[in-house]
């Protein structure tokens, strides 16, 4: 599988939109594979997506957890499944179709032609591209990048961005386990890694479109962690603790 890719879709409670998200992915034209990590959604996910199964053939994997443990922790599992199967491209992807799959092929190709070893879709490079958000929320995800960006250093418009690629090499490098963050501060944690880590980010200009089924998992919990988090990375990497 050394040549493929995995697109990893965290999902809690999306059987609204999981059936259309998985079948726009299988459409892409690129080489590619699904993983599922549903974290024990009451409303069915699981089963949709085992139905779906059957349409792609080997194509699709499903990971069911206990409970809700969390958007960082899945990704984590869902980096851990890519590394032991071999695949080449790992990429995020929400499974509401805020991201737009046919968004993927631009994203992997950055890292399958070098251009870079993390490819990261990117709301706020030349401009705001986000539709249908409410003013309030436009502005607490445009200013954690600018905050972000201040007290890390971190060469991103969009710190906070779900939908990127990775290189392998990238989730080979960093120190997973280490890794503690959920939410929007997951996203920050893992860019600046990578960057600390010498590894080349790129942003691809993408447009994020609001959910239309299906409820947004934003909470204020996840606001303060992503504020006190980048201090964290700060302070940890002026003493080499990273």
């Amino acid at each position: 599988m050394m040549n493929r890719t995995l697109v990893i879709i965290p999902t809690y409670n999306e059987a609204e939109n999981i059936a259309s998200a998985l079948r726009r992915v299988m459409e892409q034209p690129s080489d590619l594979d699904v993983l599922v990590v549903d974290d024990g959604s009451p409303d069915g996910t699981a089963e949709i997506v085992r139905h779906t199964q059957s349409s792609y053939p080997g194509r699709i994997d499903l990971l069911e957890r206990s409970g809700k443990l969390g958007l960082g922790t899945a990704y984590l599992a869902g980096f851990a499944h890519a590394l032991k199967h071999g695949y080449e491209v790992i990429c995020e992807m929400d499974a509401d179709l805020s991201h737009n799959p046919n968004d993927l092929p631009t994203l992997i190709g950055a890292i399958k032609t070098n251009q870079c070893d993390l490819a990261i879709g990117s709301r706020y490079l030349k401009g705001v591209r986000v539709v249908d958000w409410p003013l309030g929320r436009l502005l607490l995800s445009y200013g954690a990048s600018w905050y972000t960006r201040i007290v890390t250093g971190l060469p991103v418009y969009d710190v906070t961005a779900g939908f990127v690629a990775y290189h392998r090499r990238v989730l080979e490098s960093v120190n997973l386990q280490a890794v503690r963050s959920n939410g929007y501060s997951f996203q920050v944690e893992m860019k600046y890694r990578a960057w600390k880590k010498g590894f080349r980010l790129s942003e691809i200009p993408i447009v994020f479109t609001e959910r239309t089924e299906g409820q947004s998992k934003m909470s204020s919990a996840i606001v303060r962690e992503a504020a006190f988090k980048v201090w964290e990375l700060r302070i940890r990497s002026l003493f080499g603790k990273l």
